[in-house]
């Protein structure tokens, strides 16, 4: 399907674009309500008159207890009506929706009145966990998603002008990016309100979609349930994007032998940033290799190497809006143009960035840096293992001592995972104690929640940990 015009200035000018030029086509499908771009345009433009006929602030909350086809349509029309939207998560408690709500209020301060959106004006409030307790809203305008959308498609390639499974909630910045790039391709969506491995697959294989996007954790159970159910190849997929954590290389051939027509990216970002550095996926990579910067996107890193990365491009977001100014500074840098989220690296010879850390996850073993997303790659690199998380301990000698905490998929030997590491790791980057977690936590977007198990090993005393 031929892509929309290149002077679209906002994200949802590409729904009228498309009603007036294919208005039967599928707009979106959640499982539940099917709409062509026909009817998705009307229901937008109906609910936007409705905000307006209201007196609705310019802030306006996206429903996040309706279905993913009302919640999406509700997003549209509070753009439409040319205000932001906010997205929360559903699952907050509410003295925390109390809490972005207050400072939302104290940092916006009084609404101004409504002007005809433009690349510049703010569209989007999202959210991710802050170290304060409070989530991190972040503010983005039409013009960073728009080049997020341009610069996607010329890098991933035609597959992105297919129909995009999106199996997440769209209160993840990831899956809402995934959702809207099927309004701005034309090629349309198919959404999932809670993900499901078997019906992914199922919505892929019958060739209801394209491509997909999703977090590695996904992949991984939809692995798992292929193999378990002995389901044939999905040929008619044609690209699978992966991000919002760290994809096990080492299960590349098996998502390749799963998609085998799919060309299977890796890419790199946040939510403060969008794309960053991206990488068809390959088993030879090293696993600190999170691919080359986007052709919009420049790089710099502070010496001494690994450093601080700084990025600027035309994609990174505007400001938070529920931290004070204190707060900012511990979430990200800014210099000028150039921001950092504190994740370190370097950039080799041949241009591909090296991730191997966040700042603030950094622990001092024996005088040395230690970054424990290095150690948990290779971790998740063991075929028998599901996730792991490196956690600090203080230890009288070293300083700080790491720990690992695992998740199994398949029975494993504490001498074999030792050789497994030895092979792979210096000496003071091995991790002193295995230790197994039955419920593994993870937050909304699928990551491991790193913080609660640390929460965990803090409030439980090591010696009522099972031990691998």
């Amino acid at each position: 399907m031929t892509g929309p015009a290149p002077d679209f200035r906002t994200v949802h000018a590409p729904l009228a674009w498309w009603a007036r030029h294919t208005p039967d086509a599928l707009a979106l499908d959640d499982g539940h309500t099917r709409l062509s771009f026909a009817e998705l345009s009307a229901r937008v433009a109906a609910e936007a008159a409705a905000l307006n006929e209201a007196a609705t602030p310019t802030v306006a909350w996206a429903s996040a207890s309706a279905s993913p086809a009302d919640q999406l349509a509700s997003f549209l029309a509070i753009l439409a009506s040319n205000r932001t939207a906010a997205v929360g998560d559903p699952d907050w408690p509410q003295p925390i929706r109390d809490k972005v709500q207050t400072r939302m209020a104290q940092h916006l301060g009084t609404a101004a009145d409504l002007e005809e959106a433009d690349a510049n004006t703010p569209f989007y409030i999202g959210f991710t966990s802050g170290s304060t307790g409070v989530p991190k809203g972040f503010r983005r305008t039409h013009g960073s998603w728009t080049h997020s959308f341009e610069i996607c498609v010329q890098s991933f390639g035609p597959a992105t002008g297919t129909t995009v499974l999106v199996p997440g909630r769209l209160s993840h910045s990831l899956f809402l990016f995934g959702a809207l790039l099927g309004l701005w391709t034309g090629a349309g969506m198919r959404l999932q309100r809670q993900f499901s491995a078997a019906a992914a697959l199922d919505t892929l294989q019958r060739g209801l979609a394209g491509s997909l996007v999703a977090v590695p954790s996904q992949l991984l159970l939809m692995l798992e349930h292929a193999q378990r159910h002995g389901l044939a190849p999905v040929t008619g997929t044609r690209l699978v994007m992966i991000s919002g954590a760290p994809w096990p290389r080492a299960r590349t051939a098996a998502l390749r032998a799963l998609f085998p027509e799919a060309r299977i990216i890796e890419f790199y970002g946040a939510s403060e940033t969008s794309f960053i550095a991206w990488a068809d996926s390959d088993e030879a990579l090293p696993d600190d290799v999170v691919g080359r910067p986007f052709a919009n996107v420049e790089l710099r890193i502070e010496p001494p190497l690994p450093g601080l990365i700084y990025v600027r491009s035309p994609m990174v977001f505007s400001d938070y809006v529920t931290l004070t100014a204190e707060e900012d500074g511990t979430a990200v840098l800014r210099d000028g143009d150039w921001l950092s989220v504190r994740d370190m690296g370097h950039v080799d010879e041949d241009g591909f960035l090296h991730l191997v850390g966040r700042q603030q996850r950094m622990l001092l073993v024996q005088g040395k840096n230690l970054f424990p997303e290095e150690v948990e790659n290779v971790l998740a690199g063991h075929p028998a293992i599901a996730a792991a998380s490196i956690q600090g301990l203080p230890h009288p000698l070293r300083g700080m001592e790491a720990v690992a905490l695992l998740a199994l998929s398949a029975p494993l030997s504490r001498e074999e995972l030792q050789a497994w590491c030895r092979d792979r790791l210096e000496p003071f980057k091995l991790p002193r104690r295995f230790y197994l977690v039955d419920a593994w936590p993870r937050t909304p977007s699928g990551k491991t929640d790193h913080a609660a198990l640390a929460r965990r090993l803090a409030d439980m005393p090591t010696t009522q940990w099972e031990r691998l």
